[in-house]
């Protein structure tokens, strides 16, 4: 049976009965629109993430994005390698967040690397701050709109393939729609926020953070080593008092060699302490696990005369590259420098090329970290897998070293040695089984992980004007078997701040961290010091 259609009543609006239809299309639209705008605004944001714009100032480059977080918002981040800032704004309505990953140009080594700095130095002046920050925003406004429209674009037209009759004219209207509020909403609420009369504070950490209130710490870094040698120089009489009461007699009779280890100077002239230490401890040779530098950059140290201070040492001076010390993964420029400082032993001179340092009979190799200033790496653990790798298949055959050395701790791990393993990079000394993890000699230099003494929840006035991190070395003694006698730790904190803090003094047995060395072994001053290279079918004929 037909159905038939009842006509409408006398006098009846044939447009009310298709009302509910329009408001529903309506508010399809609307709704359409208001999901385009938030897929635009996302698609603006990761368009700033992954291809941030770039600007500077005369010492600084800084890579802006959009911060897709919403607990940013109002917020200007700017993470740098002195410390972090935040400036927080106060406006009617939140504001994307804007992180600016800042980075040291070439010309700010002059500055960390001359007798004395000025802090001043370091602060962009008004006029470039200013024109800096007016390109880079114009930039980032012209790449996130960009970013909205192609996005809303790529969504509309997979929508409609496929689809017959296209709507081409209504989908070019809610495109213009949802790109506009997209881009219209976060602008208005970036403009009314981000003014100076809307500024509500102020954060900064690390060194940035303590600089107002120790504004004399980044000046006469030699001096400070030179000040602190006395302090230092207790701490060495203790421990000669500690061992001659605690330490059995027979790990305590005439060493075959003793060996200072010091990791992460981080570009601090503080070899006129070290040289006091080798005089004073009868020291053999010094062994150094990387980052020397803090920006990959030779002048850091020709400039703070840290080079002629090796040399002068007087010691052979064993070297790893860390991951400061370089600028990308084939630059070898500090290597090739302290080449040509006679006293300077490189156990991996060129990228895959191994020595063998024999040092008073004790044997060292070990291999460089060749991350690099700066670097971002997504599998770190990879990375230093291969290094270990590398250095495993290049040493097959090779007698096990007493003493294996690579800065990262991660790439010593998988890999045996006849004695004892030595890395430095975390800046806190550890001791894992056999493995020394040696702290950092300068209290991570001057750019490394300071913090104010409200951070720690100490009272100022007891705990000194900067925390840092404590100063570390090792002193590490063979017998003239060639076994470890003892390792002697130190800790110490607040050189910087002029009030040095005693943290620790501790003597370990060598029986404890490695194991007795072959019989019929002898070391001894008698032996000297040499080098040989580790050749592949020497190894495996060894």
């Amino acid at each position: 049976m037909t159905e038939v259609e009842e006509p409408l009543p006398r006098g009846a609006d044939p447009r009310a009965a298709d009302e509910p239809s329009r408001w529903g299309r309506r508010l399809r639209v609307v709704l359409t629109v208001a999901v385009l705008a938030v897929v635009g605004y996302v698609g603006g944001v990761a368009t700033t993430s992954l291809w941030p714009i770039t600007t500077e100032t005369d010492n600084f480059r800084a890579a802006v994005r959009v911060t897709p977080s919403p607990f940013e918002a109002s917020t200007v981040h700017a993470p740098t390698v002195f410390g972090d800032i935040d400036l927080h704004f106060a406006g009617l309505l939140p504001a994307p967040g804007i992180e600016a990953r800042v980075q040291v140009k070439e010309e700010i080594t002059d500055l960390f690397t001359r007798g004395r700095v000025d802090v001043a130095d370091l602060t962009p002046k008004e006029g470039e701050l200013r024109a800096a920050m007016e390109s880079g925003l114009r930039e980032l406004a012209v790449k996130f709109v960009g970013g909205v429209l192609l996005t809303n674009v790529l969504v509309v037209g997979l929508w409609l393939l496929g689809r017959t009759p296209q709507p081409r004219r209504r989908s070019l209207k809610v495109i213009g729609t949802a790109t506009a509020l997209a881009v219209a909403v976060p602008s208005l609420s970036a403009v009314t926020t981000y003014r100076s009369t809307n500024f509500a504070a102020y954060e900064a950490t690390s060194l940035l953070g303590t600089v107002r209130s120790n504004s004399g710490m980044l000046t006469d870094i030699q001096g400070q080593a030179q000040r602190a040698t006395p302090y230092v120089q207790n701490l060495l009489a203790l421990s000669d008092a500690l061992q001659r009461e605690f330490v059995p007699a027979e790990t305590a009779a005439e060493p075959g060699a003793r060996f200072l280890l010091v990791s992460d100077i981080h570009g601090m002239n503080y070899y006129p302490l070290i040289q006091r230490i080798v005089e004073d401890e009868a020291i053999t040779a010094v062994i150094d696990s990387g980052d020397m530098l803090n920006f990959g950059r030779v002048q850091e140290g020709e400039l703070a005369g840290m080079f002629s201070a090796i040399e002068e040492l007087g010691v052979p001076y064993v070297f790893v590259r860390g991951n400061h010390d370089a600028l990308n993964a084939q630059d070898e420029s500090l290597l090739r420098r302290l080449e040509q400082i006679p006293n300077v032993i490189l156990l991996e001179p060129t990228a895959g090329e191994y020595a063998e340092a024999n040092v008073d009979g004790v044997r060292i190799t070990g291999f460089n970290d060749w991350r690099y200033f700066a670097e971002v790496n997504e599998d770190f653990g990879a990375q230093q897998a291969a290094a270990a790798e590398r250095f495993a298949t290049a040493t097959e055959g090779w007698p096990l070293p007493d003493i294996l050395v690579s800065h990262q701790p991660y790439a010593l791990r998988p890999l045996d040695t006849g004695g004892l393993k030595v890395n430095g990079h975390m800046h806190s000394p550890l001791l894992d089984g056999n493995r020394i993890q040696v702290g950092t000699f300068t209290g991570g230099g001057l750019v490394n992980h300071f913090q104010v003494p409200e951070a720690t929840g100490e009272d100022e006035e007891t705990a000194g004007e900067l925390v840092g991190q404590p100063y570390a070395f090792d002193i590490l003694s063979f017998g003239t078997d060639c076994s470890v006698q003892t390792l002697t730790r130190y800790t110490y904190r607040n050189l910087v701040s002029g009030r040095p803090q005693y943290d620790n003094v501790t003597v370990i047995n060598g029986n404890r961290v490695a194991p007795p060395a072959e019989e019929g072994r002898t070391c001894g001053a008698d032996l000297g010091v040499s080098t040989q290279p580790i050749v592949p079918s020497q190894a495996e004929e060894g």
